[in-house]
């Protein structure tokens, strides 16, 4: 028997939870914006390089795991759409707040609170090959995770 969904935080995920993680959550992520006609402007192709969009697809994710569970109760799936039609404005919030678009990306921007130092110039990066910027964004991650589990497990 499948374990029920759980929670992410992404905040604490191992090297290896973290890649299985990603995985699951691109697949579904596409799945998503194919089915539903999702355009750039509520899932852009780099949501991956944005915290702010990761915590909400990932919940996003979750919610619509339990709603679909074969043990739930029928109705939830239209609690799921609309919470679904919420969670879609909310997405168009966090990306036009990010900057991310089609065919490029950038850091979302950060505002520098008094007496921090003042915030990096953000510039656009062209990204030519989605697939391929994810996947190394995942293995940069999970190699990023890795030696922080390392280095916690050296100390003792």
């Amino acid at each position: 028997m499948a374990e029920p969904p759980h929670p992410i935080n992404w905040n604490l995920l191992s090297a290896d939870n973290a890649e299985a993680e990603w995985i699951e959550l691109n697949h579904w992520v596409n799945w998503l914006r194919r089915t539903y006609g999702l355009p750039a402007s509520v899932v852009p192709p780099f949501w991956h390089r944005h915290p702010e969009l990761v915590w909400e697809l990932s919940a996003l994710h979750l919610h619509w795991l339990g709603a679909y569970d074969p043990d739930q109760h029928g109705s939830a799936p239209f609690g799921w759409h609309r919470d679904f039609a919420d969670a879609r404005q909310r997405l168009r919030d966090w990306v036009a707040m990010s900057g991310t678009r089609l065919e490029r990306d950038r850091h979302t921007r950060q505002t520098a609170w008094p007496g921090e130092p003042p915030a990096n110039a953000i510039k656009d990066v062209v990204i030519g090959d989605r697939d391929e910027d994810f996947v190394q964004f995942v293995v940069d991650d999970v190699a990023r995770r890795r030696d922080a589990e390392a280095s916690l497990y050296s100390r003792g």
